[in-house]
Formats: structure tokens, sequence, C-alpha cells
């Protein structure tokens, strides 16, 4: 952690930057990291780049669950380090790894017993389901390496340190790299493979160790990264500020502070979760449409992912500043602090979507050559760029009310946004209207600026008369 950062002192601008830029950095590296993944899924074939995306809003439980516990953590240090409570600070460090571990492993039964029936739901065969399940069964028992790492990501952040999980990020997408084709291919193999674009390493004869894994290589690659991940994050964290504080009896489950840990992370998770429901919606109606139809909307997904850093950065930034000057009642700056990210998520996301209109149908054949799947996904690309600009209202609205501990409020956002109103909306095109594949997703576009404009309401509402004078709107 930089010493120069003081999130409850700094200006605001000055701090967006100090924090967003290492936080979108280490996003952009994730990201990275998804790509390779799906580019060396789509050199398997193009149902394994259907498979992984059809593997995502189940895996996403992991991802939900784990945003939420990262998000509870960072806002409850956060907050007590505000109050300047370093104690009870360490004692949250603590029982969040021990949160960690224990819903890691009801997570991992969810996802191994449930996976086969929502697979099946999405309209997938058995040979797609069995391909699938290659893939997820491995992830699913990293659950806890993944779960330990965001907690341990929370407390840093929580602190003004983004610069450590960029770190792990960075190492992790070069780690990936090597390890993809490693298990994918087998050690014979990959080493042929790489011999042919590198000419020196033709002279070398490499051992057979490592078997031909496919599709299941892909998730084995990511579960060493994410140990080795964690292992670091474990590291700075011994060495952080508050650690003179933890000592071996924090570590023991104490109620009242599992109790509010599970009060911020719960509605966080369950907003998270409707994404993946949402994502899951989406694929039920696309999945009406094909296979590649499918595969492509996995791959465009990915691009999406890679002009979203800035945002998710933001995200990260006004959570860690909201959560300390929360603690510290500076109200003002609070509102000043959503005024500016949203101002420039914007902005940012205007000018990317310029890029992704008339660049769609090259950056999804990066991930495949099939002709058809190209087609379906650069559609939903040239739609995504027209809702770009009002991505950040939801992000950063969700990041706010998670500092200012009322989570709920981004549980109600998400079953809206996410989940009731796309759905209704779109199965009535598709099924009553009799709408095409381009109609899901300009439906998806009006259901997303329609939201938007309801939530700058609320959110205007909320920061201009309720919070900054400090008044309750509900009783929640």
């Amino acid at each position: 952690m930089s010493k120069t950062i003081k999130l409850t002192k700094d200006p605001i601008w000055s701090l967006l930057k100090k924090v967003t830029i290492p936080a979108s950095v280490g996003s952009l590296f994730q990201t990275f990291y998804n790509l390779v993944d799906t580019w060396y899924a789509g050199r398997i074939s193009a149902e394994a780049i259907a498979a992984i995306a059809k593997s995502f809003p189940i895996y996403f439980t992991i991802i939900a669950v784990g945003v939420g516990l990262g998000a509870a953590t960072n806002s409850l240090i956060g907050n007590s380090i505000g109050e300047k409570k370093e104690r009870v600070a360490s004692m949250y460090v603590a029982q969040s790894l021990f949160f960690a571990i224990t819903v890691s492993i009801v997570v991992t039964l969810f996802g191994l017993n449930v996976s086969n029936y929502l697979l099946g739901v999405m309209g997938s065969d058995a040979a797609g389901i069995s391909l699938t399940r290659e893939y997820l069964d491995i992830i699913f028992y990293g659950t806890f390496i993944v779960l330990l790492q965001i907690s341990l990501n929370g407390t840093l952040n929580a602190q003004g340190d983004t610069k450590s999980y960029r770190n792990v990020l960075i190492f992790s997408f070069f780690l990936n790299i090597f390890l993809n084709p490693l298990f994918i291919f087998g050690s014979t193999n990959s080493f042929i493979w790489i011999s042919q674009h590198i000419p020196i390493l033709a002279n070398f004869n490499f051992p057979g160790i490592i078997p031909e894994c496919g599709i299941t290589g892909l998730a084995i690659a990511t579960v060493i990264s994410q140990l080795i991940g964690t292992i670091y994050l474990a590291y700075k964290v011994n060495n952080c500020k508050i650690r003179e504080y933890l000592k071996l009896k924090c570590f023991f489950p104490k109620f009242e502070y599992l109790k509010t840990l599970t009060t911020q992370a719960v509605p966080v998770m369950f907003s998270m979760l409707f994404i993946g429901v949402g994502i899951f919606n989406i694929l039920y109606f696309i999945g009406q449409f094909g296979e590649l139809a499918t595969a492509g909307y996995g791959a465009a997904l990915r691009v999406e992912q890679v002009f979203l850093l800035p945002v998710i950065g933001l995200n990260t930034a006004v959570l860690s500043i909201g959560g300390q000057n929360f603690g510290a009642k500076a109200y003002d700056r609070i509102r000043e602090l959503y005024t500016k990210a949203l101002l420039f998520g914007s902005s940012f996301m205007a000018i990317s979507g310029i890029i992704i209109f008339f660049g769609a149908e090259f950056f999804v054949s990066l991930f495949t050559d099939n002709q058809e799947a190209v087609i379906s996904g650069a559609i939903y690309l040239k739609v995504a760029a027209l809702i770009g600009p009002i991505y950040p209202v939801f992000f950063i609205t969700t990041a706010v009310f998670q500092a200012v501990k009322k989570p709920l409020y981004s549980l109600y956002l998400s079953i809206m946004r996410l989940t009731a109103f796309p759905f209704l909306s779109l199965w009535y095109v598709i099924n009553i209207k009799g709408g095409d594949y381009e109609d899901i997703f300009y439906t998806i576009m009006a259901t997303n600026w329609a939201m938007g404009i309801v939530v700058l309401i609320f959110i205007g509402y909320f920061l201009n008369n309720v919070f900054k004078q400090n008044k309750t709107l509900f009783s929640y």
C-alpha cells in the first residue's frame, strides 16, 4: 500500500486516479486471462467456446459469492479504519477468511450437483453437458482458493492497496499463457506446437510428463494460477498495517462479526447472482438459435469485458474510498465521489462504444474462424456499444450502496435490471411477437437504458435529500 494515499483527505480526482488505475490494469489482465482461455478454447473447437459460454452463469456462482464477500470485507474494514478502530478491522480480516472457507464448501456442493440441470435448461444436449462439466468440475473444486483470494484482496483494497491484486493478475496472465497449452495439449504436443512458432526450440526434446487434458486443462491452469496468487496476497496481508492486531484467537468464529459480514455480503452475493441469472436468461433465448449463436455471443462477451475494465476499476475505487469516508462521516465527499466517477465512466464508455461498433467483426474473429459465430457475436457487440454509456450508472451506484451499508438497495436494483424486467421483455418479444436473434439484444438495450434513467433519479434523490442530510429513507 502506498503510504501517500489518504482515502478520507486526498482530493477525489487524485484518489480516483490512484485507486482506479491499478484496479483497472489488474482487471485488464484478468480479462486478457479470460481472452486467452477463450482463444485456446477456439483451438479445441467452436463447441468448446460454447461450453465455456454456457459454464459462465453457473461458474458465476463462485464470482457472486466472492464479490459479496470482497465487498463486505472491503466496506467493513474500510469503515472501521475510517472510525480509527484498527482492532475491529483486524477481526473482520480473520472472520472474513473463516467465512470464505465455510461458504466455499456450500458453493462447491452446489456447483457439482446442480450443473447438469442448469445446462439442460440452457439447451445443451448430452455431449454439450459432458464437455462443459469437464471444465466446470475442476473450477468448483478450486472454489475455496478463489474465495480466500477475494477475501484477502478485500482487506488490501480497504486500505487503498489495489496494486497487489494488480500484480497477481498480471503474473497470472503470463503464467496462464504457459500453462494453458501445457495442460490442454499435453506437454509433448504443446512443446511441438511452441517449437513451430519458435524454431530454435525445435532441436530440443521435451518429456511427455503432462497428458493431453483438452478443455479440462483450461480449468487446471486456472486453479494453479489462482493458488499462487492467493499465496502472494496472504503474504501482503501479513505485512499490512493492521496485521499487528491480528492474533490466532481472531480466527475462531465470532458470531457478532460473522453476522455483520453476512448482513453485508448476502445482498451483494444475490445482486451478483442475478447477473448470472441475467446471462442465463439471455443464453436461454439465444440457445433457440443454435450452438454457433451461443459461441458468437460467448466470444463477444469476452471482448465487451475489455472495454468495461475502467468501469470495473471505478467500482473498486468508489467502494474503497466511499467506505472509509462513510466511516469518517465525510458525506459530502461521497456525493462528490459519485458524480466524478460517473462522469468519467460514462464518457469513457461513449468513446469505447465507437471502437466496439466499427470493430465488432474483427474483435470476434480473433476467437473463432467460424463465420456464422463471428456474425452472431458482432451483432451483440454493435448493440452493446449503444448500451455502454449507461453501464457505469449501475456499477458506481452499486459501489456507493455497498460503501454506505445499504447492500439491499443493490439487490433490489439487480432484481429489476437483470431478471424481472429483461426476462418479461424478452419473453414477450421472442415468444409472443416472434422476434429474431437481433431482437434479443435490442430488447436488452431498451431495458438497460430505461432502468438506468430510473436509477439516476433515485440515486440523485438519495444523495441530495436523504444521505447528505443523514436521514432514513426506508427502515433498512
